[in-house]
């Protein structure tokens, strides 16, 4: 009889024992949302302009993730839209810019500072606080952290700002990557001996 209870005992140490283990490898290991949102999150230009639709780059990747189209990003461009189709396999759509002919241009804003008032409705709506200034003082742009998402431009109430195309650089300039890229050769090319 005592055989038997060392046994159950012994299984019962067992149980509490890999119990235990299961337990902490479950709050170790454990996976915070979708992976796949992260990864769509990850490509996105993190604007938070809502051009969208949605009121943030993370809503629209869980909304991506759930099958919504993933083509309406402006501020992100076509290279955007290109990149999430090779992430989720879906077919290259083209860029649903609502009309805007220029989407693919980057572009920054610029504050004409001799007209502005000094008002601060420009901070208040710059999602990345690239605008900085003082309340009745002229304002300025930090070129390096505008995205260019111009949600700056419509409540201004003196019209000073503009956006401006971003000329390239030796620092941003890059070759656009050529057509058949990642395509299989045509195996019916034929080879000339010279």
């Amino acid at each position: 009889m005592t055989a038997v209870l060392i046994a159950v005992a012994a299984l019962l140490a067992l149980a509490a024992v890999f119990g235990a283990v299961l337990g902490f490898a479950s709050e170790k290991f454990k996976v915070e949302g979708d992976p796949i949102v992260e990864q769509i999150d990850s490509l996105l230009p993190q604007t938070q302009c809502g051009q969208c639709g949605h009121p943030g780059c993370r809503p629209y990747a869980e909304a991506i993730a759930e099958g919504e189209d993933h083509n309406r990003c402006p501020p992100g461009g076509q290279d955007t839209v290109v990149s999430l189709s090779e992430l989720l396999g879906r077919e290259e759509l083209t860029l649903d810019n609502e009309g805007a002919e220029d989407a693919n241009v980057a572009k920054v804003a610029y504050i004409r500072e001799d007209e502005c008032i000094g008002c601060t409705k420009c901070i208040q709506a710059c999602p990345v606080d690239a605008i900085v200034g003082a309340a009745k003082l002229m304002h300025t742009v930090i070129v390096d952290e505008c995205t260019g998402c111009d949600l700056c431009v419509e409540p201004c109430p003196v019209d000073c700002i503009d956006m401006l195309e971003v000329k390239p650089t030796l620092q941003t300039w890059g070759w656009h990557r050529p057509a058949g890229i990642g395509e299989r050769p045509d195996s019916r090319i034929e080879v000339v001996n010279l």
